[in-house]
C-alpha cells in the first residue's frame, strides 16, 4: 500500500537513534535536588499554612521532597523556561494524529471546530484561572492536591483515576500501526519495539529527558506537516483547487454534524482542566508567569498545527476521494504526493507527533504509581520515603508500558480507548479538583470523596451497560453526562463557605 525508498528508511532509523541519544545524554544534576525539590516560586519550601485568595501557596510541598531529588526526576527541578514549556506542552497534546487525519478527511473544516476550538477555550480558562495556582502550590501531582484538601483516601482514588486517564495505550497502538506500516512487522512486535524506543530513556533522565526529546519532536512534527502542505499547494493549488474538488459540506463549520454531536466535543474538552500533563508542566515551570504565558503561546502553536493538519486532511479528501479507511488519509496522501526523502521526513513528523504524547503519558503513569500510590502508601505507614518516589516511578514506567501494550492489543481502537477512559474518569476528577483551587468555597472531605467515587462509578456502569448492548445507552444518554451530574449533585451538597 505504501512504499519507502532506502533513504526514507535510513532517515526514519536515524530519527529513532537521535531520539535515544537525546534522551540518554540528559543528566539529573546532583546538586539541584535541594533547590528544586518543592515549594515557592523560587523553588524553596514554604512554611505550612494555607492558600491565600489569589491561589498563592502558603503551605509547603511534602517535606520528603526536600533534597530527595524527586522534583528533579519528576519535574525537572521546576526549571522549565518559556521555550521548553511551550515545546513540551504543544507536542504532548497531539498524539492522536491518525485520528485527526480521519476526522479532517471525513468532516473537513468542522474538525477544527470540534477538535480544536474546545481545547483552545479550556486552555484559556486553565491559563487565566489555574496555571498560576497550580505552580504556586509547590506540589507535584493532582493526587497531592486532592490529598492536601480531602485526605489520603481521596488522594489514592485520584491516583487511580489519573493512572487510567494517562494510559499510553492509544498512542502505543497508533505508533505500532505506523511502525507496522513502515517496517512490515507484526503489531505485537511493533508495539514492544516502539515502546522501548519511546520510553527506555525516561528511566534514566526522568522528566528532563522527556522535555529534551519533546523539543526535538516539536520541531519535527511542524516540519513534516509544513512540507506536505507546501508540496500539495504547489502541485495542486489552493482554494481554487479545493473548492470544486471537495464535498460542499467539508467546507462548512459543522461538517454535516448535528449541534448535539458537536456539543459533545466541548464536554470532552473538559479533559483539559484535569489533564495531568497540563498540571505537571505548570508545576515544573520556573514560575507562575511562565506557566500562564506558556499556555497562551501554546494555544497559538496549536492553532497553527490545527491549520496544517486540517488543510492536509482537505487535500487528502480532494486528491483521494472514497478512501475505505480514512485513518490512513495522511500516509496515503504522502504516498501519492511526496518524493523520496521528503516522504521519510513526513513520516518522521507523524512518528514524532505520536511519540511525544506517548513518552509524556507513560511517564505520567509511572509518576502516578511511584509518587502517588507506592510513595503515598509508604508515608501512610510511617516508613521513610526519601528516594522512594524516584525508584517506584521507574518501576511504574515499566508497569504503565505493559498495561498500555496489553490494553492496545485487547481493545485495538484508539477512539474506543479515548472514549472509555475520558467518559469514566473526567466525572470523578473535575469538580473536586477545581474546587480545591478556590479556597473561598470548599468541599467537605467526605462529600468530595463521595463525589469522586459516585461520578466515576456511575459513568463506568453506564458505559459498560451501553457497550454490552451495542452502544445503546440508557435513554440514549452518553455516560459522561450522568457521571458529571451525580458528581456535582453530591459535591454541591457538601459545599461549605470559608471566610477569607
Amino acid at each position: 500500500m505504501i512504499t519507502f525508498a532506502p533513504v526514507d528508511i535510513v532517515l526514519i532509523l536515524l530519527y529513532f537513534a537521535v531520539i535515544l541519544w537525546i534522551g540518554f545524554r540528559v543528566k539529573i544534576p546532583q546538586g539541584g535536588a535541594q533547590e528544586g525539590a518543592s515549594g515557592s516560586e523560587k523553588g524553596g519550601v514554604q512554611p505550612v499554612g494555607r492558600v491565600d485568595a489569589e491561589g498563592r501557596a502558603q503551605d509547603a510541598g511534602r517535606p520528603e521532597d526536600a533534597g530527595s531529588g524527586a522534583a528533579d526526576f519528576l519535574l525537572a527541578g521546576r526549571t522549565l523556561t518559556l521555550p521548553m514549556f511551550v515545546a513540551t506542552l504543544v507536542s504532548t497534546w497531539y498524539g492522536g494524529i491518525l485520528g485527526t487525519g480521519e476526522f479532517s478527511y471525513t468532516y473537513g473544516v468542522a474538525s477544527w471546530v470540534m477538535f480544536g476550538a474546545p481545547y483552545y477555550i479550556f486552555a484559556l480558562i486553565f491559563a487565566f484561572f489555574l496555571a498560576g495556582r497550580v505552580r504556586a502550590t509547590g506540589l507535584v501531582t493532582i493526587p497531592d492536591k486532592l490529598g492536601r484538601h480531602y485526605g489520603q483516601p481521596a488522594a489514592l482514588l485520584g491516583a487511580l483515576l489519573v493512572f487510567l486517564l494517562v494510559t499510553p495505550a492509544p498512542y502505543l497502538l497508533m505508533l505500532g500501526v505506523l511502525a507496522q506500516l513502515i517496517f512490515g512487522v507484526p503489531l505485537p512486535l511493533a508495539l514492544i519495539l516502539t515502546a522501548l524506543a519511546s520510553l527506555v530513556y525516561l528511566a534514566k533522565g526522568g522528566f528532563r529527558s522527556n522535555v529534551a526529546v519533546n523539543l526535538a519532536e516539536f520541531v519535527l512534527m511542524f516540519t513534516g506537516f509544513i512540507l506536505i502542505v507546501g508540496f500539495a499547494f504547489f502541485r495542486f493549488g489552493g482554494l481554487s483547487f479545493l473548492k470544486p474538488s471537495l464535498p460542499a459540506v467539508n467546507l462548512t463549520w459543522h461538517g454535516g454534524n448535528s449541534p448535539q454531536y458537536i456539543l459533545v466535543w466541548y464536554f470532552i474538552g473538559l479533559w483539559t482542566l484535569v489533564d495531568p500533563g497540563f498540571h505537571q508542566r505548570c508545576a515544573a515551570a520556573r514560575d507562575s508567569a511562565t506557566a500562564r504565558r506558556g499556555i497562551l503561546v501554546s494555544i497559538l502553536f496549536w492553532m497553527l498545527f490545527d491549520f496544517l493538519t486540517t488543510t492536509t486532511g482537505l487535500y487528502a479528501r480532494a486528491v483521494l476521494p472514497g478512501l475505505e479507511n480514512p485513518i490512513f488519509a495522511y500516509p496515503l496522501l504522502a504516498e501519492q504526493l511526496l518524493p523520496a526523502a521528503v516522504k521519510g521526513l513526513f513520516f518522521i513528523g507523524l512518528l514524532a507527533t505520536v511519540m511525544s504524547t506517548l513518552s509524556s503519558y507513560a511517564f505520567l503513569g509511572g509518576m502516578t504509581i511511584g509518587n502517588d500510590i507506592a510513595g503515598r502508601i509508604l508515608r501512610m505507614r510511617g516508613k521513610e520515603a526519601r528516594g522512594a518516589a524516584e525508584r517506584w516511578s521507574r518501576i511504574g514506567l515499566l508497569l504503565a508500558s505493559i498495561y498500555g501494550i496489553v490494553l492496545a492489543l485487547t481493545l485495538p481502537s484508539v477512539v474506543r480507548i479515548w472514549y472509555a477512559v475520558g467518559s469514566a474518569c473526567i466525572p470523578g476528577l473535575l469538580l473536586p479538583l477545581m474546587a480545591s483551587y478556590w479556597p473561598g468555597i470548599a468541599l467537605r472531605p467526605p462529600f468530595a470523596l463521595a463525589s469522586m467515587l459516585g461520578g466515576w462509578l456511575l459513568a463506568m456502569v453506564w458505559m459498560v451497560w451501553g457497550l454490552a448492548h451495542g452502544g445503546d445507552y440508557w435513554w440514549g444518554i452518553e455516560p459522561m453526562y450522568p457521571g458529571l451530574l451525580l458528581s456535582f449533585a453530591i459535591g454541591m451538597a457538601g459545599i461549605r463557605r470559608v471566610r477569607p
